[in-house]
């Protein structure tokens, strides 16, 4: 089942003694066969969504928006790749791409890719070299879980440092790890 839910703004429901108005709120949890419903539910009530909503992400969600910047790393680690390669066997290939990576930007490897397939037959065999290099790297080689692992750790420690601190800071406590007075 798809979970999207619609809800309107409520005004003036934070007077002090105010009861809790009634907003329509549309919600879609149905099957294809099942008709369109309009319910109707308080503005206290938790949305059935287990997602957060992320607001400025219109071309799409906040993982789509990773997944491009990791689309470029991935890129990025290809191009080292391959460079490391012709380092080692084929050192003029090597001094080609090394020039066009000096003028051309990694930022954006859909732009770079497209570049270095129609600078000149020599590289456009380089540029298909990197997407397999690319490809492979990301189905086989890229650790996944650890990704996953080292992403929740660093969002962990952040989050307690800056908390820490800032209850340091607010309390004067002194604490001998921080040397705050």
């Amino acid at each position: 089942m798809k979970c999207s839910v619609v809800v309107l703004p409520i005004h003036g429901a934070s007077s002090v003694g105010a009861r809790p108005r009634v907003v329509p709120v549309q919600a879609f949890w149905r099957t294809p066969e099942q008709p369109r419903r309009r319910r109707v539910a308080s503005a206290v009530a938790p949305a059935r969504c287990s997602k957060m909503y992320v607001p400025g992400f219109g071309e799409g969600s906040p993982e789509k928006k990773a997944a491009i910047n990791l689309q470029h790393f991935f890129n990025y680690i290809a191009v080292r790749i391959v460079l490391s390669q012709l380092e080692s066997y084929n050192r003029e290939a090597y001094y080609e791409l090394k020039e066009f990576i000096g003028r051309t930007s990694l930022n954006d490897a859909e732009i770079f890719c497209k570049k270095l397939i129609r600078e000149s037959p020599g590289m456009k065999g380089l540029a298909m070299r990197i997407l397999e290099v690319r490809s492979a790297y990301v189905k086989s080689d890229f650790e996944w879980d650890n990704l996953k692992r080292l992403s929740f750790e660093m969002v962990d420690e952040a989050n307690t440092k800056l908390m820490r601190d800032y209850v340091l800071e607010v309390s004067h406590i002194e604490d001998e790890n921080y040397n705050i007075k």
